[in-house]
């Protein structure tokens, strides 16, 4: 008898056509935890561009219609031997199976006029084209001020402006340099660089006043014939336990760019650094934001523990950066668990790369300053390089009645949500702002070192309308003038030929200078005047004074040192090193390392060209 066989290659065709007709119909799968879409829930919102005050409604989900689906015609069905019998085949015709459809014309290169080739379109590793390595491009934004400029005291001699307790500029700077990259100059404010330091000023003595006033007037250390004249404010302290109850919304940015380890990741494990510091009477909430924004933990008492940790574990990334709809979503969340009394603040993570719904600098500015009015204020803390928005992350802290950090380490994590709760959380004081007015009969120049994005008109100091910097508890600012003195070789501008007014009244001569603070109580009111003279003594330099000096001259020569006067790299890093003191955390040691680094990286000048 005669046996049929069927081709074993007919019958794996049919198979392999069979399995694709099963896996189109296959529903589609669930999005786990990490995916780059929403989860599932009443709390979560598909976002479409916003508009200033236009909350859109959710996107409903539905699947494809079956007939719309395109599902592959199955192969005729092969006629089954009898059963039983199996029978030789005779030699079967079979038609040639259908060509698969050609693939999409690959796109021209408009610059060569040639398509561009096939295999130049599979997936590259970053910084990868074509098979040759290119630079990945840096996006990261940093707003462009110049530096303070000198001013004469015989024509201008009042300085005013608010104070700033920010020290994002110092720790970005620092992971710039640890990755062996000098930073470009708008990254560096000199006044963040100072005021990431502790100088041990004294607490003042009763909280009827909310601070403390020091200042110092010696020698500068680049220039013979100049002073450096110091003014530092310290906050009153106020011990973890006499912290008031505590609403705070972790906003946080969960976007595609943060899917970097020193983005997310180490977002997620400077969170959980306060979560054992959280108490019952606090609350705290996780509002995320992407392409959508969801209420990723509502409300919950702080001392639920093991319930924030789980849901900080269950934060992923992916996604477009919407986070003007995440800021409206957060400010609404603080709101609902507003605490009388308490400290209610958002706190916004992020690396600042908006790219959706409203995106502009100074809309963002709009909105943050509306809602700072309602008593919620807002800090920010930046992460990562390469697309990193120190622009925006600064702007909407200020305009928020916060501070911002950059946050480079788990280190550093710590440092500001644990060991500096107090004064990174607790408003003592608001709209806190300096005026300086110095004596044209003993000042002939001065210059205010940093605080360029800070600076206000002489008639804002008394106008409480105008906003300012807040102080936190236990909290210091410093502020460095650098000063001619009447008489004094070394002036940067050439006296008048013809004298001026200041020439003919030397009243107060003993006088240098007449200080001024204004602020408000942290639930605002009517502002109250600190005045002092200062004397025109000069002073040996302090170990605090010497320190801060050295810190403004690092941030200068990263800036260009046009102020420095040639005072290097190894001059600042022997200067910090004489003024090392205690240096609980070897923060001062480190700036004088992260000083040799800069020095190594530098281009070498030629002498005489600065």
């Amino acid at each position: 008898m005669t046996t049929l066989r069927a081709p074993l290659s007919l019958l794996f065709a049919g198979l392999v056509a069979a399995a694709g007709t099963v896996g189109a119909e296959s529903p589609p799968a669930r999005h786990s935890s990490h995916s780059l879409m929403p989860a599932d829930g009443p709390n979560c919102t598909d976002v479409q561009p916003m508009v200033y005050g236009y909350a859109p409604a959710p996107m409903p989900r539905r699947p494809m219609p079956i007939s719309q689906r395109k599902v592959a015609s199955p192969p005729p069905a092969l006629p089954a031997p009898p059963m039983g019998i199996i029978e030789e085949a005779a030699p079967v015709a079979v038609a040639p199976a259908p060509a698969p459809p050609a693939p999409p014309a690959p796109p021209a290169d408009v610059s060569q006029n040639r398509a561009v080739p096939q295999a130049m379109m599979a997936p590259m590793p970053v910084g990868y084209t074509g098979g040759v390595y290119q630079q990945p491009v840096d996006t990261s934004r940093y707003a462009h001020r110049d530096t303070n400029p000198v001013h004469e005291a015989a024509t201008d001699p009042v300085s005013t402006f608010s104070i700033d307790v920010d020290t994002g500029s110092y720790t970005n700077v620092r992971h710039l340099l640890n990755e062996g990259q000098l930073p470009q100059a708008d990254a560096v404010r000199s006044e963040e660089f100072i005021n990431y330091f502790n100088y041990g000023y004294a607490a003042p003595k009763d909280r009827s006043r909310p601070f403390s006033v020091t200042t110092e007037f010696s020698p500068s250390p680049w220039n013979a014939n100049r002073q450096l004249l110091l003014v530092g404010i310290q906050g009153y302290t106020v011990p973890a336990s006499e912290i008031p109850a505590a609403n705070l919304v972790f906003l946080v940015d969960v976007s595609g760019s943060m899917n970097e380890p020193a983005k997310l990741p180490l977002l997620k494990a400077s969170l959980k650094q306060i979560v054992p510091k959280l108490r019952a009477q606090d609350r705290i909430s996780l509002v995320t934001y992407a392409g959508a924004t969801c209420v990723a933990l509502p409300a919950t008492p702080g001392d639920q523990h093991a319930k924030i940790n789980a849901a900080i574990d269950a934060l992923g990334a992916g996604g477009s950066t919407n986070g003007a709809a995440g800021i409206d979503l957060a400010y609404a969340q603080a709101a609902k668990g507003f605490i009388k009394g308490g400290v209610n603040r958002v706190i916004l993570a992020t690396d600042g790369d908006f790219n959706v719904g409203t995106v502009g600098v100074q809309q963002l500015k709009d909105r943050i300053a509306d809602k700072r009015r309602s008593g919620i204020a807002l800090t920010t803390l930046g992460f990562g390089e390469g697309n990193y928005n120190d622009e925006m992350a600064v702007t909407l802290a200020d305009c928020g009645n916060g501070s911002h950090h950059y946050i480079d380490s788990l280190e550093e994590g710590r440092r500001v949500l644990v060991d500096e709760m107090s004064a990174t959380l607790m408003t003592i004081a608001k709209d806190v702002k300096i005026q300086v007015e110095f004596n044209p009969g003993v000042v002939a120049e001065y210059r205010l070192i940093g605080y360029e994005k800070r600076m206000l008109a002489r008639e804002d100091f008394n106008n409480d309308a105008v906003d300012a910097g807040e102080i936190g508890a236990g909290a210091n600012v410093t502020a460095l003038y650098e000063i001619t003195l009447k008489g004094a070789k070394g002036a940067a501008v050439d006296p008048l030929r013809y004298g001026s007014t200041a020439d003919a009244s030397p009243a107060k001569g003993n006088e240098l200078a007449f200080l001024r603070l204004r602020y408000k109580a942290p639930d605002g009111g009517a502002s109250q005047l600190i005045e002092q003279p200062l004397a025109a003594t000069v002073t040996p330099a302090s170990e605090r004074l010497r320190f801060a000096a050295a810190v403004a001259a690092f941030a200068d020569n990263l800036r260009g040192g046009s102020h420095s006067e040639g005072f290097g790299y190894d001059k600042v890093a022997a200067l910090a090193r004489g003024a090392l003191g205690k240096d609980e955390g070897g923060y001062r040691a480190s700036m004088a390392r992260l000083a040799d680094l800069a020095g190594g990286m530098q281009t070498p000048v030629a002498a005489g060209t600065r």
